[in-house]
């Protein structure tokens, strides 16, 4: 597979959100305050493991997430659409926010970026009205990532070491679709070998196989539970901090 440096840099435009695409137009009641930031943007310490793109990616709407729904890191990278419910302070369309880390408080679902927390507030400029209720009742519902047609790709971790330890940092996960697991295929003995997932998003392998690696994902979403093969993914001279394309279109 080619290697794409470009795709890293698209990670943080905004990404478009379909809601009118999503699977269903059942909401669910639930509660979201918002963390500190001294810009206003994500942790670049997310569980998910995205580094510095989590405070950027969708422009900086993102949340931490509760264990129903980070999933024990398969929910990093999920779409939501989020709506406050105090009527004079809360837009009706509310905010749409990418999970990039894990986090709960008072019963919350989502612990917001200050700018995704703020997004949601009615007219516009009126943030600080919003910020100053701290935890508020909202309803919430998931809604399709998309990326503008670009495929699955991987991040090599920047602890890897080419040939003794592989780990792979997922990225734009489309669609409605969890990532459950990944495997690469072991020439040798013939058969799919389990990564381990070390933390959100990132998987990792002791003494990967030597040569060009191909990887399968066990994928969750709207068409059911699916393994989804990547042949060739990774090219014999892998090296950490490259970004690789899985030619793997989730929608």
């Amino acid at each position: 597979m080619k290697k794409s440096h470009v795709l890293l840099l698209l990670l943080v435009q905004v990404i478009v959100l379909l809601p009118l695409l999503c699977l269903s137009d059942d909401f669910v009641s639930s509660r979201a305050t918002y963390y500190g930031s001294p810009d206003c943007k994500g942790n670049p310490q997310g569980a998910c493991g995205y580094g510095e793109l989590g405070r950027d990616i969708n422009d900086g709407e993102v949340s931490g997430v509760s264990s129903r729904l980070w999933k024990n890191g398969a929910g990093c990278g999920a779409c939501y659409q989020v709506r406050c419910k105090i009527p004079p302070h809360c837009n009706e369309e509310g905010v749409y926010v990418v999970a990039t880390d894990y986090g709960e408080g008072d019963g919350t679902d989502f612990i917001f970026s200050p700018k995704a927390y703020g997004s949601m507030a009615r007219p516009a400029g009126t943030e600080f009205q919003l910020y100053s209720f701290g935890v508020v009742d909202v309803e919430y519902q998931r809604v399709p990532c998309r990326y503008g047609g670009y495929n699955l790709v991987y991040k090599i971790h920047e602890k890897s070491y080419n040939p003794h330890h592989l780990a792979i940092l997922i990225l734009y996960v489309g669609g409605v679709n969890d990532i459950l697991a990944v495997e690469v295929w072991q020439e040798d003995c013939k058969e799919w070998k389990r990564m381990r997932r070390v933390f959100g998003a990132v998987h990792d392998y002791q003494n990967p196989p030597r040569g060009t690696l191909s990887l399968r994902f066990l994928v969750y979403g709207s068409a059911g539970l699916n393994w989804v093969e990547s042949q060739n993914a990774l090219p014999a001279d892998w090296t950490a901090g490259a970004t690789y394309n899985s030619n793997i279109l989730l929608s």
